[in-house]
């Protein structure tokens, strides 16, 4: 039975199963806001795993400079963390320049935004009109550990 907003699902129960701390806030800034907030966790969530947490002690071998750097009596675990917090700050950026326009370009010059977007019983993607933004804002919300970033930091 879909729920009031014309949702097939409880949205507080979905944002809890993607794994959203405040799962009824989240669901809430969505139905009161309009704010695409499943769109954004979609994202989030997948940005500390995909891009900041692949650094390991196996995979900063891969990177020259940090093999060299053991060789030479580093860390791996402070090169670790160097290149965590290096993997969240280049994220960080990118989700700022994501959320708004080049101020430097000319006022002529295109601009971009991302949208959320769902699908039909077709699988064709429909656009909901709704601006997905301030996905930098939340960035250290989608921590898996909890600790949003702190460990980066200390």
């Amino acid at each position: 039975m879909p729920e009031a907003d014309g949702r097939p699902y409880d949205l507080v129960q979905r944002m809890r199963e993607l794994g959203a701390g405040d799962p009824a806030g989240w669901a809430q800034s969505e139905l009161r806001e309009d704010i695409p907030q499943e769109a954004r966790w979609l994202i989030l969530r997948q940005l500390w795993p995909k891009c900041v947490n692949t650094w390991t002690a196996e995979t900063i071998y891969e990177v020259p400079a940090a093999h060299r750097a053991i060789e030479a009596g580093a860390d791996p675990d402070d090169l670790i963390l160097a290149m965590r917090a290096a993997a969240y700050a280049a994220v960080h950026a990118a989700l700022y320049v994501i959320d708004g326009p080049d101020i430097a370009a000319p006022p002529d010059a295109p601009g971009w935004s991302l949208m959320e977007v769902r699908y039909d019983d077709l699988d064709e993607e429909l656009e909901t009109g709704r601006r997905i933004g301030g996905l930098h804002e939340s960035i250290l919300s989608a921590d898996p550990s909890g600790r949003e970033g702190a460990d980066l930091w200390s």
